[in-house]
């Protein structure tokens, strides 16, 4: 299974399993025992406290140098249950376990950049586009298990505004948004959409022409955060299939290659002209 920015994955929170459930009460358990709120203990550690929250609940699988910061709050013993406890985790295969560590890597990250070739990017798809996506997937979801798609998307979306000092950066290919995934009324709202997400001071939206001869982004999508550390991760997807990159010599190829495709693609100001232009065509 694939992550929640094109059409062939799922966006949904992985199920939760037992282990990250019980990773979870521990954390909670040892922050309570320290006299703790969320809030209290996720500034001591440098998270938010709603990612802490859904560290608790098992939704997140939580970031490697988490019983190390705990440790720092809690005391050696934290330390050592915290290690125990997350060497039990399930980690499934495929995109679960991986999923998880992106999602809570964007929700701390201070800089995020995308490059979309396949589908809109899913911090930017408006609901109707969303729906359109899983009611084409295979093998085809319940409703029930739709709607809990189109809920767990939306909610990761609430990113943009609520990391205001979060730079977003994304560059997506024309041919996406002509596709007209849903038809011309999805892809309207999708543009509407691009339009005015475009309009925030922390987001830059880009479109690269479909007739580009000079193209960096052969290899396929790829997604960039900075961390508070300023350390770069990156995170790539296939059918099935994710990887998460964290080598800084690799980071480093993406990076180079992101910046070289923020520069063969159109400014702001043309992606708006273009766009409103491919509005007024639908």
């Amino acid at each position: 299974m694939t992550a929640d920015h094109g059409g062939n994955g799922t966006n949904t929170e992985p199920e939760l399993s037992d282990s990250l459930k019980t990773f979870g009460a521990v954390l909670k358990a040892l922050r309570e025992e320290s006299g703790l709120t969320q809030e209290e203990f996720a500034r001591r550690v440098r998270y938010s406290a709603a990612y802490v929250a859904k560290i608790e609940q098992g939704k997140r699988f939580p970031p490697g140098d988490l019983p190390a910061r705990a440790e720092e709050v809690l005391g050696p013993v934290a330390l050592k249950v915290l290690t125990a406890a997350a060497r039990s985790l399930t980690r499934r295969a495929g995109l679960a376990s991986w999923f998880r560590q992106w999602a809570g890597i964007e929700e701390e990250a201070i800089s995020l950049y995308a490059y979309e070739c396949r589908a809109v990017p899913g911090l930017l798809q408006p609901e109707s586009y969303i729906r359109a996506i899983f009611d084409r997937r295979l093998p085809p979801v319940t409703e029930e298990q739709l709607e809990r798609s189109v809920s767990a998307r939306l909610d990761r979306q609430q990113l943009i505004e609520q990391r205001p000092n979060t730079a977003f950066t994304f560059v997506i290919e024309q041919c996406v948004l002509e596709r007209h995934l849903g038809g011309a009324d999805v892809t309207r709202h999708v543009i509407d959409h691009l339009l005015n997400v475009g309009t925030r001071r922390n987001v830059e939206v880009q479109v690269m022409p479909t007739r580009q001869e000079d193209h960096c982004g052969i290899d396929g999508p790829m997604y960039l955060a900075e961390t508070p550390g300023h350390q770069w991760i990156g995170y790539t997807e296939g059918q099935r299939s994710s990887t998460l990159i964290s080598a800084p010599k690799d980071a480093s190829v993406l990076l180079q290659r992101y910046g070289r495709l923020r520069s063969q693609a159109l400014d702001c100001g043309a992606t708006v002209k273009l766009l409103e232009q491919m509005r007024g065509a639908l």
